[in-house]
């Protein structure tokens, strides 16, 4: 451990920093360190279980970026946790190790002192908003909580102080959805409400994990240029945890590769990435998904066909709730998908993607028309359309939401067999989860634990086996990278596509991530506003966009900020 601090201590005090933010060195030099972890571990149940975090320290200085980077189950959000005290004690427990925010020491901390801590003086940006966000409650009570409790402000200051904060993470003109609910928001949007809930109160450490995982590649770049406009105002400390190490170039100071609960890796962001010395780094940085969709015949049978797509949602005023407008989630798409083709689906948070899917599904009211194997959902009953949506199956953005707590990853994966009565005997119906599991890479033994046991990566798999086991000849994709670190991304990309071969499926993929969609679609659709800008062959639009919008999205994938 010697030889570890005295490293770390040197990158340090270099006061280098990685990418375009090397203007910010932070304040370390002579000066003593906002946050100090030391050896600290981790663990969950009893003496003889092994620890999920060992023996890692770090020091965060005033207006700095740390990075923690590794891949699901590494240990990164454990550790941040950990930070907060907010791990299910007395389940977690510290054999060792000390963390210590302003001269205070955290671990063993009366709770009124957390509590003072917590929201206040250290803010935390969680990975997944849908599941952090309270459902009962609007956005506007959920951000007035975090300043009512933590500066006494009245309703009117809060109501204030709340626009305020929405406009300054890119939610504009917001007055009137502040009654709106965490599901009538997107995945982008609801991500930012947590940074505005996060920065409420000026804190002196933002924990961010994964704060750009739900949002397309232009409003990461903004998300990503505010954090680091503010922590200049601010001389904020970041400790940044992220997958994309593309953000981890551009905006930290230092970096922390971890593996297996193991710091592996340390020091300057420009120095790891230059010159990686541990096997694992130099992995994740050469890990990017490679190569391109297999093209598909032009007499492969059409398997999904959409013509003039509408899902309006009426807009009600007044005492009579009195329509007054529309809003055009999804306004005139038509798409046409083959078998064995993947059909990539871009644009902003908000664009309409994923409720083209639900509607393509016809899981929400919708105009136009939908062919599925050549017949049209819109006319079947009740019975049909269920018989229909066997061969039809959906991967959400959220695989921790979309796996119920309650059930174990066996009944998870068997309730689409239950529900349309295909089940067989005990021994058939465990048969058929097994092979499902191993069909998507997970040991069989996975089918008696529950969705949080597994890492994300690993729950994304659970979502995909649960669909396989249908054994579908579609599978509409809703971000399903979106919250894994790039080796593991190019693993399921790598799934994907031998399950696509092996089966002939056919993939709408929605993601925000345009190296994955480029890798894994042979036709792209890009939306704005509800609308489709600009459609067709995926090489053809990446090397030569002719929409400002498609070009604009190219561009800030590369660019970041």
């Amino acid at each position: 451990m010697t030889e570890h601090k005295n490293t770390q201590k040197h990158a340090q005090v270099s006061g280098q920093t990685g990418g375009q933010t090397g203007d910010q060195t932070g304040d370390q030099t002579g000066s003593q360190a906002l946050l100090q972890v030391n050896d600290l571990s981790v663990v969950f149940g009893g003496q003889d279980t092994a620890p999920v975090v060992s023996d890692v320290s770090f020091e965060l200085y005033r207006g700095e970026t740390l990075a923690l980077v590794g891949e699901s189950g590494s240990g990164k959000s454990v550790t941040a946790l950990s930070v907060l005290q907010l791990l299910p004690y007395p389940l977690a427990r510290h054999p060792s190790g000390s963390i210590v925010f302003k001269g205070d020491e955290l671990v063993g901390a009366p709770a009124d002192q957390l509590m003072a801590m917590r929201g206040d003086r250290i803010g935390m940006i969680f990975q997944e908003p849908m599941t952090s966000l309270n459902p009962l409650h609007t956005l506007e009570k959920q951000i007035n909580e975090v300043l009512l409790e933590h500066k006494g402000l009245n309703a009117s200051e809060a109501r204030t102080r709340t626009l305020e904060l929405l406009d300054l993470v890119g939610l504009e003109n917001f007055k009137d959805r502040l009654g709106s609910y965490p599901h009538q928001l997107s995945g982008g949007q609801r991500q930012r409400v947590m940074i505005a809930m996060a920065l409420a109160n000026e804190p002196d450490i933002l924990i961010a994990d994964e704060p750009t995982t739900a949002l397309d590649v232009t409003i990461q770049a903004q998300i990503l240029s505010l954090l680091v406009e503010i922590q200049k105002k601010l001389s904020l400390s970041i400790l940044l945890i992220t997958h994309d190490l593309t953000v981890v170039r551009n905006v930290a100071h230092r970096v922390c590769v971890m593996q297996h609960g193991r710091i592996v890796e340390h020091g300057d962001t420009q120095s790891v990435f230059d010159h990686p010395q541990h096997p694992y780094t130099q992995e994740l940085i050469d890990s990017e998904p490679r190569g391109r969709a297999p093209s598909v015949a032009e007499n492969a049978k059409v398997v999904l066909e959409a013509t003039d797509l509408k899902v309006w949602f009426p807009i009600k005023k007044g005492l009579l709730r009195r329509t007054t407008g529309y809003v055009k989630a999804v306004d005139g798409v038509s798409l046409t998908l083959r078998e064995g083709e993947t059909v990539g689906i871009v644009g902003e948070s908000g664009s309409g993607k994923s409720t083209l899917a639900l509607a393509l599904l016809q899981l929400i009211p919708s105009t136009g028309s939908v062919l599925f194997m050549g017949e049209a959902l819109s006319g079947l009953d009740r019975k049909a359309l269920r018989e229909a949506r066997r061969h039809m199956q959906i991967v959400f953005q959220d695989p921790y939401g979309s796996l119920s707590p309650r059930m174990s990853v066996g009944q998870i994966i068997l309730e689409g067999l239950l529900a349309h009565q295909l089940g067989g005997s005990s021994q058939e119906n465990e048969t058929r989860v097994i092979e499902s599991l191993q069909t998507v890479g997970l040991p069989e033994d996975a089918r008696f634990r529950y969705p949080h046991e597994f890492s994300g990566g690993q729950r994304q798999r659970i979502a995909v086996a649960r669909a396989m086991i249908l054994k579908p000849a579609l599978i509409i994709l809703d971000e399903p990278t979106s919250a894994l670190d790039r080796a593991v991304q190019v693993q399921m990309v790598e799934l994907l596509r031998e399950l696509q071969q092996r089966f002939g499926l056919s993939y709408l993929f929605i993601s925000h991530d345009l190296t994955v969609v480029r890798a894994m679609s042979n036709q792209l659709l890009v939306m704005r506003q509800g609308q489709v800008v600009e459609q067709g062959d995926v090489n053809q639009i990446f090397e030569s966009p002719q929409h400002d919008y498609t070009a604009a999205l190219i561009r800030a994938a590369t660019e970041i900020i």
